[in-house]
């Protein structure tokens, strides 16, 4: 897998390789925790530890589904959009804004275990990009955004007065920041007081090309000032914006943020941070002038002592009772979609959720994950067990255009196929009789010319796991619905609903990839 840690002190950008966009970060102790956006995609939050703020693993989910029927269909690019984690009073909250829905909260006394039931705090339409702030005086806040989409306006953040338990606001808002002249897109604020000042940590000029606003004020309604404080500068890192910042018990602060790379999602760097004259300096200060640009090597934090080599999890042998915290499903799930047992597990054919599902883009019952590394070959080893004609298993990489290679029943045996999608429409583009009931599947990504933004896709197959044939001509990779391409495991029958078959996987093994 990616890694990091560089073993001699240092460590390089990306700290992870993966789609955990939007994120978030606070310090407990010696604990760091992180969350990021889950959009659609259950269970959602991901809650990620470290110790070092270099080595991450994913430790748990914050919530089950959305509360909402809705979302047992795919929602592309809806749901949990940029939540804000904080430690307040002995227990962890984390707010998110949906922007069709309104603003939520959950929260726990741990972090590692069950969190309480999202509160809906405020319903609204096109309120996102959440973070809440508790003052010494025990008065709450909380500041936001908002999605032109879905509410005509954007490039403006509003702080509302808040209940000291966090579960209602107490107002209708007040206008702290107008990024509509100078900064368009400011979004995704995050709330700190240091030194007396309060902050918002804003980015602006969106997640391709953008840089991170900071503004700072002695009153939390303003009038605030502002600085540029990260921007592209001379490195590969574009549109370096959006995510937390923390100070450590040594004195040191560092700030994560997300680097948007289209077909591999927004991946996460690490910056450090200075403070000078009460602003902060992010990154690599080039020209003296308080603007950093992102660092693509560093000496790690000093957290008072050495920790392990860590990265999230992607293998799996289906070993276990439950699956693996690398897996989300492309809906709100159902346990009743898969089972565990004798080290396999099987994805169930029949449709659950409704009739009118004909394309991988609208299945629920797809197992995802993300994307780990520029370039890797996923292979998966699964024996159909059909029940109807048209039963089907299969292997994809997913995005609003997608492409999956499946083992499909038909009435006179199986074919091996490679399927083309775009939304609703999918198309076969290739389809060959196999003598088989297992087949070995892979999916592989690489760069041409080493443009990370352009990751080309293959797809493959083997009778007997030890040669591959190549099936379809190789394709771009593309985003969707904000996120960027997965990994995809599914068990299907678009043409029969009620079908008894499975897919049993034997495992899934990724690797870096020949190319």
């Amino acid at each position: 897998m990616w890694t990091s840690d560089l073993g001699n002190g240092n460590y390089k950008n990306p700290i992870v390789y993966a789609d955990y966009s939007d994120p978030d970060v606070i310090r407990v102790g010696e604990d760091f925790f992180m969350t990021a956006s889950s959009f659609n995609f259950s269970p959602g939050l991901p809650i990620l530890h470290s110790k070092d703020l270099v080595n991450w693993k994913v430790v748990n989910y914050a919530i089950e589904r959305m509360p909402y029927p809705q979302y047992d269909l795919p929602q592309h690019g809806k749901g949990v959009w940029a939540p804000a984690l904080r430690y307040h009073d002995g227990e962890f909250y984390i707010y998110f804004g949906a922007p069709d829905e309104g603003v939520f909260m959950v929260k726990t006394k741990d972090p590692f275990g069950k969190w309480e039931e999202p509160v809906l705090v405020k319903a609204a339409n096109g309120w996102i990009d959440t973070c809440p702030f508790w003052d010494e005086d025990g008065k709450a806040y909380l500041v936001h955004a908002f999605a032109k989409s879905r509410c005509g306006v954007k490039s403006i953040l509003h702080i509302n007065q808040m209940s000291p338990d966090g579960k209602s606001l107490l107002d209708e808002g007040t206008l702290v920041v107008d990024g509509r002249m100078d900064n368009p897109t400011i979004e995704g604020p995050k709330l700190y007081k240091r030194n007396g000042y309060y902050y918002i940590f804003a980015p602006a000029g969106g997640v391709e090309r953008g840089w991170q606003m900071v503004y700072r004020s002695k009153n939390i309604y303003g009038p605030y000032e502002e600085r540029v404080t990260l921007a592209k500068g001379d490195t590969p890192i574009n549109g370096p914006h959006q995510g937390g910042y923390v100070e450590l018990e040594s004195g040191e602060s560092w700030f994560i943020h997300f680097q948007d790379l289209e077909p591999y999602g927004r991946i996460l760097h690490l910056q450090p941070m200075r403070w000078v004259d009460d602003w902060p300096e992010m990154g690599e200060n080039v020209n003296a002038d308080g603007l950093g640009q992102p660092v693509l090597v560093h000496k790690k934090p000093n957290v008072g002592k050495t920790y392990p080599i860590t990265v999230p999890e992607t293998d799996d042998d289906f070993d276990g009772d439950k699956l693996g915290l690398q897996w989300q499903w492309q809906a709100n799930y159902s346990r009743n979609w898969y089972s565990l047992e004798d080290s396999k597990m099987k994805l169930y054919t029949r449709k659950f959720v409704s009739e009118s599902i004909h394309t991988l883009y609208e299945l629920p019952n797809l197992l995802t994950q993300m994307i780990q590394m520029p370039v890797f070959d996923a292979t998966v080893k699964v024996t159909l067990a059909a029940d109807k004609v048209k039963d089907q298993c299969g292997l994809a990489l997913t995005g609003k255009a997608y492409h999956y290679v499946s083992l499909i029943h038909e009435a006179d045996g199986n074919y091996v196929q490679f399927v083309q999608g775009e939304g609703a429409f999918e198309r076969i583009k290739i389809k060959r009789k196999v003598d088989t009931d297992t087949i070995y599947l892979r999916a592989s990504m690489y760069n041409e010319h080493n443009v990370l933004e352009d990751g080309i896709g293959q797809l493959s197959y083997s009778i007997d796991g030890e040669h591959f044939e190549k099936i379809g001509l190789p394709f771009y990779t593309l985003p969707g619905g904000w996120v960027g391409s997965k990994i995809g495991l599914f068990a299907t029958n678009f043409a029969e609903n009620d079908s008894k078959g499975h897919g049993a996987f034997d495992y899934i093994k990724i690797e870096e990839g020949n190319k």
